[in-house]
């Protein structure tokens, strides 16, 4: 099946010849899975290497996009069946398909940093009156943006100004200025440090959520499955071997293979970007309906507080969560 759209990296079908000749050898199924650039692309590093070496039973067709509004397109589409997205657009999504589909698992917690070429920055409060380059329009990032700067008697737009933009672009205006202040995720905020070393980290949006979020996390990326789109018996599957990738690129003891993983899908520029970068990437892999809506319930509530808009205008019912036990 054709997946190429036009700004999408496909990584092309990944046929998977696991299940082969033998009486009783189960049938395969076909999944089709979407993962972005970033934090949660580079946790799939090690499950696509996987996948292309035909070791599941599975045959995944694998999408890899920058743009999360491409992926949730692609899910209302009905053109992915698996799809890693920002926790807002998953609360979204359920909205606006009548609860057509379910959270798998929290794979990424805060990633976000302030990031400033200069020494003026030290506390929320110091954003007063300066332009923040940031990226995330509508997604995760500026609601959690907002939220920090609201609970800091700051408003985006007044008492600061926030131009957004791309991450490159970002790293480019940085690069190119003499003084500047940016709001960026890893692996980009790590590419910039690494380029340029006159830009420190200023503030760990994580860190900021964490003092003023009303005892939330920070959960900013999680994978969805299209209710129906799959069976149950693939959703464990993938959900197995995901997990096993995530341990595996979040393994200090495997830095060097994780960051060469990253690289070789295209996630990541470089070796040494990767290296620096997937240390702060904050994966990790929760599941289980009871767990995922402990640690996203009030993060949801507290994005419907700051802009109902957020997460789709309501916060998500407990059918947004797939119980799956491991």
């Amino acid at each position: 099946m054709n997946m190429k759209r036009m700004g999408s990296l496909l990584l092309g079908t990944l046929l998977l010849a696991g299940i082969l000749a033998g009486c009783g050898a189960k049938e395969s199924e076909t999944v089709r899975a979407g993962f972005l650039k970033g934090p949660t692309g580079i946790g799939a590093a090690h499950f696509m290497d996987r996948a292309e070496a035909g070791e599941f039973n599975e045959n995944y067709e694998i999408m890899l996009e920058s743009d999360a509004s491409v992926i949730a397109t692609a899910v209302m589409s009905k053109e992915l069946d698996i799809a890693a997205v920002p926790t807002n657009v998953a609360a979204a999504l359920y909205q606006k398909t009548d609860g057509g589909v379910s959270i798998l698992a929290v794979n990424t917690l805060g990633v976000l940093y302030v990031l400033e070429k200069g020494e003026s920055v030290n506390e929320v409060s110091d954003l007063a009156g300066k332009t923040l380059y940031a990226t995330g329009r509508a997604s995760n990032p500026e609601y959690v943006l907002n939220y920090i700067l609201e609970q800091n008697g700051l408003a985006a737009g007044e008492d600061v100004l926030v131009e957004y933009m791309t991450p490159d672009e970002i790293v480019a205006r940085m690069l190119s200025e003499e003084t500047g202040i940016c709001m960026l995720p890893v692996p980009y905020a790590t590419t910039l440090l690494l380029k340029d070393s006159g830009v420190r980290t200023a503030l760990s949006l994580t860190e900021e959520w964490a003092a003023v979020g009303g005892g939330s996390v920070l959960t900013q990326g999680c994978v969805i499955v299209r209710k129906g789109a799959v069976s149950d018996a693939a959703i464990a599957d993938f959900l197995l071997a995901y997990g096993e990738s995530i341990a595996y690129m979040s393994d200090g003891a495997n830095l060097d293979g994780a960051a060469a993983l990253a690289v070789k899908y295209e996630i990541v520029g470089s070796e040494p970007v990767a290296r620096a970068a997937i240390p702060a990437c904050n994966l990790t892999f929760i599941t289980g309906a009871d767990e995922l809506k402990s640690g996203l319930e009030e993060y949801y509530e507290v994005l419907f507080a700051a802009d109902p808009a957020s997460i789709g205008r309501a916060v998500p019912d407990d059918g947004i969560y797939y119980d799956y036990a491991g």
